[in-house]
Order: C-alpha cells, then sequence, then structure tokens
C-alpha cells in the first residue's frame, strides 16, 4: 500500500510539472509591478486581483498576491527592476515596454515563454502582429499587455476649409490604405493650406515635440532597416538621408515649425492639436484621444466634438509603398528570480481575455490584443477603438536590441540637426551615423 501511495505522489508531482502548474502547498507569494497612470491604467494590475481566485481554483493553491502599481517615470521605473534584479529580488512579473526585452533577455533577468505559452489556450487569439515585437534571439519572451497605433490625426474642419467635400474626408483613412494618398499628397496638401491661408505657416503637419518611437517609422518608410537578418545592429544610409531630406524639407517649405521640437507637450502641443482649427496634420498616438476629450475639449462636447472635427489614418505611404504605424506594446515578462513562473504565467493568461482586456483598452484607449474583442459588444461599440483596430494588420515596432538606445538618441540627433538648419539632410545622417559607431563600435554596420 506504502509503495502505491508513493507511487501516486509522484505521478501528481510530474503531472503537475508537465501541465505548467504549481504543486499545491499552502501559499505561493507572487509580486506583479506595474507603471500605470491612474485611473485609465490602473486595470494593468487590478485585473490580476479579478482573477486570484479563479486561478488558485484552477492550481488548486493559495495565492499571496502583491500588487505594486503607480505612475514613476519610465527611467526610475526600469531602472528599480534592473537594480532589484542584480539584488535577487526582482517581482515575479515586471510590466514594461517590449524593447526592453532586448536588454533584459541576455543580461538574465527574465525567462523565455516558447514552451510553455502552448500550455494556455487564451494566447492562441493574441493578434499575430504582437508576437513580432517580443521576440529575442528566436525566442518569445514577453505576453502583450496592451496595444496602441500611432496614426497620422487630420482636422476635418480645417479640410473643410480647403474646399474637401465630406466624402473626400471620410474616405481618406481607406484611400492611405490603398496607396492612392501618399505622404507627398499630405505635405503638398498641408501646402496648399498655408498657401491658402487656411493655416498659418508651420502649422501643416506636426510631429512629436520630443524623442520617442514615433519617428522611426518615418525610417521604416524610407525602407530603413535597423535589424539585420541575423539580429544585429545596422543603418542605412539612404534610408537616413531621405528621412532627413522629408523632414528638413518639411521645415524649409513651411510646412513644419523649426521648433516643434521643444514644445511643451500639455502647454502647447495637445490643447493645439486638439482644438482642431490651427494644425492640419499631427502625429500622435491613439491613446491621446481620451486626454483630449477630457483635458482640452470636454466644454465643447468631448468625444463628440472629436468624431466630428478629427479624423485618424494611417501614415501614408512613403517610398516603400506602403502606409504604417509603429505598435508600442507594454508586455508582461516573468522575472528569472520567479520561484513559482508556472503561476505567474497562468495569472498572466487569465488577464488575456476579451472581458479583462476591454477593461483597460476602453478606460485607457488603448487597441486590444485579441483578435476577439472586436466581437465583443463593448469593444465594438467603442467608435475610436473598433475604427482604429484595423492598424494593427499594418503596424511595425521597435527592435529589441541592449544597443536600441543608443542607435535611437544618434537618430534623433540628426533629426534635431536637420530641423534647426544646423546640417543638411547629408550632414545629419553623418551626426547620426558619427555618434552611432562612436555609441555602437562594431555593434552597428553602416549600409
Amino acid at each position: 500500500m506504502k509503495s502505491k501511495l508513493c507511487l501516486t505522489v509522484l505521478l501528481l508531482f510530474v503531472f503537475g510539472l508537465l501541465a505548467g502548474v504549481a504543486v499545491a502547498q499552502d501559499s505561493v507569494s507572487i509580486t506583479v509591478r506595474c507603471k500605470a497612470s491612474p485611473p485609465e491604467e490602473d486595470w494593468r494590475c487590478n485585473n490580476f486581483a479579478v482573477v486570484e481566485e479563479q486561478v488558485e481554483a484552477d492550481l488548486g493553491i493559495d495565492i499571496d498576491l502583491n500588487l505594486i502599481q503607480d505612475n514613476a517615470g519610465w527611467g526610475d521605473y526600469k531602472n528599480e527592476f534592473v537594480l532589484a534584479s542584480e539584488a535577487g529580488e526582482a517581482p515575479d512579473i515586471i510590466l514594461s515596454g517590449h524593447e526592453d526585452i532586448g536588454a533584459w533577455a541576455p543580461a538574465g533577468f527574465i525567462i523565455p515563454l516558447d514552451d510553455v505559452i502552448p500550455l494556455h489556450s487564451e494566447f492562441d487569439d493574441m493578434v499575430p502582429s504582437l508576437w513580432d515585437s517580443h521576440g529575442y534571439a528566436g525566442q518569445i519572451w514577453g505576453i502583450p499587455q496592451d496595444a496602441e497605433a500611432r496614426p497620422i490625426f487630420y482636422s476635418k474642419l480645417l479640410l473643410r476649409d480647403l474646399g474637401w467635400s465630406e466624402e473626400d474626408i471620410e474616405s481618406l483613412p481607406d484611400r492611405v490604405v490603398a496607396g492612392e494618398w501618399t505622404f507627398a499628397d499630405m505635405l503638398a496638401t498641408a501646402e496648399a493650406a498655408i498657401d491658402e491661408g487656411v493655416v498659418d505657416a508651420g502649422n501643416g503637419w506636426w510631429h512629436r515635440p520630443s524623442n520617442g518611437p514615433d519617428f522611426l517609422y518615418y525610417y521604416y518608410g524610407h525602407g530603413g532597416e535597423v535589424l539585420d537578418n541575423e539580429g544585429n545592429l545596422v543603418v542605412d544610409s539612404d534610408a537616413l538621408v531621405a528621412t532627413y531630406e522629408l523632414l528638413g524639407g518639411a521645415v524649409a517649405s513651411g510646412v513644419l515649425r523649426s521648433d516643434v521640437i521643444g514644445l511643451d507637450w500639455n502647454e502647447v502641443w495637445h490643447p493645439t492639436v486638439a482644438q482642431a482649427d490651427t494644425v492640419l496634420f499631427a502625429a500622435g498616438g491613439t491613446w491621446n484621444w481620451p486626454n483630449w476629450a477630457i483635458n482640452y475639449v470636454a466644454d465643447k462636447g468631448g468625444d463628440e466634438f472629436l468624431f466630428e472635427n478629427i479624423g485618424l489614418t494611417l501614415i501614408p505611404a512613403m517610398a516603400t509603398g506602403n502606409a504604417i504605424t509603429l505598435t508600442h506594446p507594454l508586455t508582461y515578462m516573468i522575472s528569472s528570480g520567479s520561484e513559482n513562473p508556472d503561476v505567474a504565467l497562468a495569472l498572466i493568461a487569465a488577464i488575456t481575455t476579451p472581458e479583462h482586456n476591454n477593461k483597460h483598452a476602453i478606460d485607457s484607449f488603448h487597441l486590444g490584443i485579441l483578435n476577439a474583442q472586436l466581437e465583443s459588444e463593448a469593444y465594438a461599440n467603442n467608435r475610436l477603438l473598433s475604427s482604429a483596430h484595423y492598424m494593427l494588420d499594418h503596424t511595425t515596432a521597435l527592435p529589441n536590441h541592449p544597443g536600441w538606445n543608443a542607435w535611437s538618441n544618434a537618430y534623433f540627433l540628426g533629426i534635431q540637426a536637420v530641423e534647426t538648419g544646423e546640417a543638411d539632410a547629408a550632414g545629419a545622417a553623418d551626426i547620426a551615423i558619427a555618434q552611432m559607431q562612436n555609441e555602437l563600435g562594431d555593434g552597428i554596420t553602416v549600409r
């Protein structure tokens, strides 16, 4: 009898390991660390508390769940995780930008998930393009938490003043997808609006006023690559020059302000774009919409005012001929120091459902991560999210590589140089490439 009992216990133990679940014990401690802007992004961590009992019942364990959520600056937040990892005190689950995979995976701070993702059917419905941004060295290292798109917002109000018909205005996103209306057309429209006095010089098109992911799609749009087929950093000099020609040319033509970099987001950029009566085209993010509705045009009708006067479309095609956007998913990663990674992943799987992700997506105006969310009433009835979800089929992403920050900062130096008139496009490319080589040495190949 004793040998049969031992065999049963052994089989249960092995089955637990194969199924990817923790063997029952008194209590399993799981700490989750999230950055969130309250209250609209609070579901990033709070969703775990909602599913805690469900996961406990599924796994037959007790979970001591510790949620740590605040809105610390990204630099401090990421440094906190690095220091905690080095000290052996990292949380089990860390939420951060997918590009951190490129630094944290080779450093040994997080674990790959390829072998265990198939154990949870919740992940089967993930929007395929989101997985593309979670790879490093041929493996998947995180689970997407949310998504967004970075579109061109256009003022319907000002296009009407320019003489566009309602049909022309409403069909613009479809014409951009089809490649019938390109980035060159956008710049030409902006120049016409300035010539006809619809907008002032410098207000035909605004991009973001600080360094950030958005600038990369101009380089991608000219055929540039950041990683080669082996995952090594590269820079395409022709694409770099073409990108700087586009940006410098927009300033020279009067379409873009030479001082747009440096404008205050909250005091100038957001309130000006949200009013729809000053800037014709603006490159932003889908998450800007609720900010504008609540903080800048609430007295004019909020959402209804925005839908009446502002539209959004993919970034129109440049040299590649394809309309694109850029998505920067936040992702849940599991620390290599976690004693119960199976429980951590089970918790992540439990909140990766239309019901739970909808709460975050709708409250924070982020795009859903699951195809099935389009079929859910709550998501489908949200005009902005359901109308922008298609952008995930055309998206690009930041590269996951330890040298990405150095590459990005050098690229931005060139943007600043060409827009302020410090250098022409070729000179700006020389500045960027020299900085990349200085920072990355043999780690960057110049094409």
